[in-house]
């Protein structure tokens, strides 16, 4: 292997909490649905192949999720990790370096998480993230024997709905 892919997607527009609903039962509302196809239909058209699709565990990411697996044809799993609700750079690396023998990981999850762990992997520092609104996607390459730190990483594409 000489590039490790990993894709970085946070999940589409939810609704926001209703009365007594917890953040992470917040479902997609129908734009977020939109957004979601969209991402999948972009992740399509640009050859996207993950081996390895890891997601948090709230409602929107799950269903973020459902819509990518549809989109790119139906025949990959997910793997619900919940160390990506709520997750530091730190979390998403760990998580990422459980799959390394994976050509492409696609992982689904939050902010600041994940726009801080771009600015991390690709700059260097978590100071000055890249934003990354719902349904965004960052699209990382990593040399395949390379450890996945701060820096590691380039930048192939950037994209939102």
């Amino acid at each position: 292997m000489s590039v490790r892919q990993i894709i970085l997607l946070r999940h589409a527009h939810a609704e926001p909490p209703a009365g007594e609903q917890t953040d992470d039962s917040r479902p997609l509302t129908e734009g977020g649905i939109h957004e979601a196809d969209a991402a999948a239909a972009w992740l399509k058209s640009h050859g996207a192949q993950p081996d390895v699709l890891v997601c948090s565990p709230s409602l929107r990411t799950r269903e973020t999720a459902a819509r990518i697996i549809d989109g790119l044809g139906g025949s990959l799993s997910v793997t619900i990790d919940g160390r990506v609700y709520e997750a530091t750079p730190g979390d998403l690396i760990q998580v990422l370096e459980e799959h390394a023998d994976a050509d492409c990981v696609l992982l689904i999850g939050h902010n600041p998480g994940l726009e801080t762990l771009v600015a991390l992997l690709t700059d260097g520092t978590s100071d000055h993230g890249r934003g990354m609104p719902p349904g965004a996607i960052a699209w990382l390459h990593v040399d395949g024997d390379a450890t996945i730190e701060p820096g590691a990483a380039s930048l192939r594409h950037f994209w939102w709905p």
